[in-house]
């Protein structure tokens, strides 16, 4: 279960802001195939990119290639998290449920071969190879906040493509209503699977509205390099005007629906997490205060922002909602 807020380690501050700047779509293919491709050629696959057993360094993925350009519609302009902190802090309880185990036991998680699988309420269902669905969009870099409902933050430097984009592409029909994402389901090779620590696989959940808004975001890169497998490779979702729980990772199947579909997290602690799980200082956890956070890389904490500072694109979709009872 979430740990005490409080229990943050404190870290040397970074000061200077680092905006990400999206490759092309073809050289995000050639250093993504490049990645597995080599690993796999010469017999170790991810575990080969490792300098100790069971870990993947952050360092280990491809750079990309990142020109100059300004912020775009949907960026931040705060200090990104330094690379090597985001990489290393997280939640992913597949792989465990202390914060470095993710990175610790990242090659547990193979993303190669890899599907994933459209279906549901659409016209169009489509299972398709991640690097078929790599190609079908282009790639778009956005600097988004992440809070996690634990109350500590990111700035985080995505590269991937508005979900809008693949929901359009298979055409939701009249009876869609929500969106339920299903993650990785290995417990032969994913240590934190083998425990009962909760439900398997991952499921969460979105309204179709949600979905469709233009900060949905497919993530498959960070921070210029391709996504590492304790981020959530080799496709995780990005909603930064929810809690981090809702940006499930390591994605194998996108279920349109016409009812609201159950989520791991909701099941597990239905007083504690709720579908929404919209950003909101005013209303506190059950065992926290929600109004404040502590930002990775900073020493001090700072004020919580409603739905997460994104409240003038997306407080319209809740109007009406009664925020303490939708939480």
């Amino acid at each position: 279960m979430p740990t005490d807020p409080d229990a943050v380690p404190h870290e040397k501050p970074s000061r200077e802001p680092r905006p990400p700047v999206p490759p092309s779509r073809r050289e995000f293919l050639r250093s993504a195939a490049l990645f597995t491709g080599t690993a796999l050629a010469l017999g170790g696959g991810l575990e080969l990119l490792t300098r100790r057993p069971g870990a993947v360094s952050s360092e280990e993925a491809p750079e990309l290639a990142r020109p100059t350009r300004p912020l775009g519609p949907y960026d931040t302009s705060e200090p990104v998290t330094p690379y090597g902190q985001a990489t290393t802090y997280n939640n992913f309880y597949e792989l465990g449920v202390s914060k470095d185990d993710p990175a610790r036991n990242a090659s547990a998680l193979r993303v190669r071969p890899w599907t994933v699988e459209i279906d549901g309420e659409v016209e169009k269902p489509v299972t398709v190879d991640i690097d078929k669905l790599q190609s079908w969009f282009p790639l778009e870099d956005r600097i988004y906040r992440m809070r996690c409902v634990e109350g500590w933050s990111m700035v985080m430097p995505w590269l991937g493509f508005p979900l809008a984009a693949l929901l359009r592409r298979v055409q939701p029909t009249g009876e869609a209503r929500y969106v339920k994402f299903t993650a990785i389901n290995d417990p032969q090779h994913l240590p934190g699977q083998q425990e009962p620590i909760l439900d398997w696989p991952y499921v969460e959940g979105l309204r179709l509205d949600e979905a469709m808004h233009p900060l949905t975001f497919m993530a498959m890169g960070l921070d210029g390099k391709v996504l590492l497998p304790q981020s959530g490779a080799p496709l995780r979702l990005a909603v930064p005007w929810k809690y981090g729980f809702k940006s499930i990772k390591s994605v194998v199947r996108i279920t349109l629906t016409a009812s609201q579909p159950q989520t791991t997290w909701s099941l597990a602690a239905p007083d504690e997490y709720g579908f929404y799980a919209n950003v909101n200082p005013a209303v506190p956890h059950p065992r926290w205060s929600q109004a404040t956070e502590r930002r990775i890389g900073e020493l001090r904490r700072r004020d919580t922002l409603p739905f997460n500072g994104y409240a003038e694109q997306v407080a319209g979709l809740y109007k009406g909602m009664d925020l303490r009872r939708f939480y």
